[in-house]
């Protein structure tokens, strides 16, 4: 009976030969790609090139968040910071501009397996070099190199925010009094630090209807630390409401017909018998001007003239006459701006 299977004979050496040759072209050719995509997509110098594109493109959650970005609390303390140290700085629309035409100079790996990656890059008008060491980490799937920096490129910078614990930077609004606590939250002025990322440009300011602050840019290089100081002065708005109130009060002042008003700044001492309510005017209020002091905006003692008439009988012969006399007088107060927005003044 035969059999209706089909018979295969042995298999040649050379058709082994054949598939083992393939199969090693075969793993040749991945070993082969994947070397070049660690060298290219995974290489040191893409990591670089992708921090510094991500900064560019105001993606700062993917540049803050890039291996090696983030300091920890051995780090912040080495470098004299507190542990809740604002990160608020890290949110786009701040940046007022990251590096551009960033070119690779130069990758050179080290005896410990860590790479110097050189990138040049314009930041504002300015063409810089700057060095990021960068070393490895657990690769992706076991086989795809990934990187972190070795020093954070993070940069510090301590803002100090005269005369208004408010500042801007970029599109954010920020507070220095934010993580402070007793009577730090009174002072007049305030410094506080910032992580921000780098390298970029950033410009500091203020503006608000009673207190603006020039706009101050600054461009701030990689694990550097640097001072801005955002002086906030008063606005014509905020004179002019001074200017109001002070006028108020003085009109108030006039109403008292008396030759001494109760808590005013001008005042006549009459020997004689007053016969009349005296009747007191104001000829010119003194014109407001504020200045940064210790603790408020200040105006330096500054002249008004009140007017009073006033009839009076003369204690030496009896005579009655009208006193109109013009009373120069010396204003100074200071200025501040309460939590709800509005002005307190106190007058000196």
């Amino acid at each position: 009976m035969g059999s209706s299977g089909v018979r295969r004979g042995p298999v040649s050496p050379a058709a082994v030969i054949g598939w083992v040759g393939l199969a090693m072209l075969l793993v040749g050719a991945f070993l082969a790609a994947l070397g070049a995509l660690n060298q290219t997509i995974y290489g040191a110098s893409n990591f670089v090139e992708r921090y510094l594109e991500a900064i560019a493109d105001d993606d700062i959650a993917a540049a803050s968040t890039t291996p090696g970005v983030a300091l920890d609390a051995a780090e912040l303390t080495a470098m004299g910071l507190p542990e809740n140290v604002s990160t608020a700085m890290f949110r786009s629309g701040v940046v007022e501009a990251g590096p551009e035409d960033v070119r690779i100079v130069s990758d050179v790996a080290n005896p410990d397996g860590t790479h110097s990656v050189t990138a040049s890059y314009r930041l504002d008008v300015s063409i810089i070099e700057t060095t990021f060491d960068v070393r490895p980490i657990a690769p992706l799937y076991g086989v795809l190199n990934r990187w972190e920096f070795s020093t954070s490129p993070l940069t510090v910078v301590d803002v100090t925010a005269a005369h208004n614990p408010l500042f801007t930077v970029g599109t954010l609004t920020l507070d220095t009094r934010a993580t402070k606590t007793g009577d730090e939250l009174a002072a007049f002025t305030q410094t506080a630090p910032y992580l921000a990322i780098a390298p970029a440009v950033y410009e500091f300011g203020y503006t608000s209807t009673l207190l603006e602050a020039v706009p101050t840019s600054m461009a701030v290089a990689p694990a550097s630390r640097y001072a801005v100081g955002v002086d906030s002065l008063p606005t014509a708005t905020f004179v002019e409401r001074v200017q109001v109130k002070l006028d108020d009060y003085l009109a108030q002042c006039a109403t008292q017909q008396v030759l001494q008003p109760a808590g005013c700044p001008f005042g006549i001492e009459i020997d004689d018998r007053v016969v009349s309510p005296p009747v007191w005017t104001m000829v010119t209020n003194p014109p407001v001007t504020l200045a940064p002091g210790e603790t408020a905006f200040e105006m330096p003692p500054t002249e008004g003239v009140a007017h009073i008439s006033v009839e009076l009988q003369s204690l030496f012969d009896g005579d009655f006459y009208t006193l109109e006399e013009d009373r120069p007088f010396l204003v100074a107060l200071s200025a501040s701006i309460r939590p709800d927005g509005s002005i307190a003044i106190q007058l000196k």
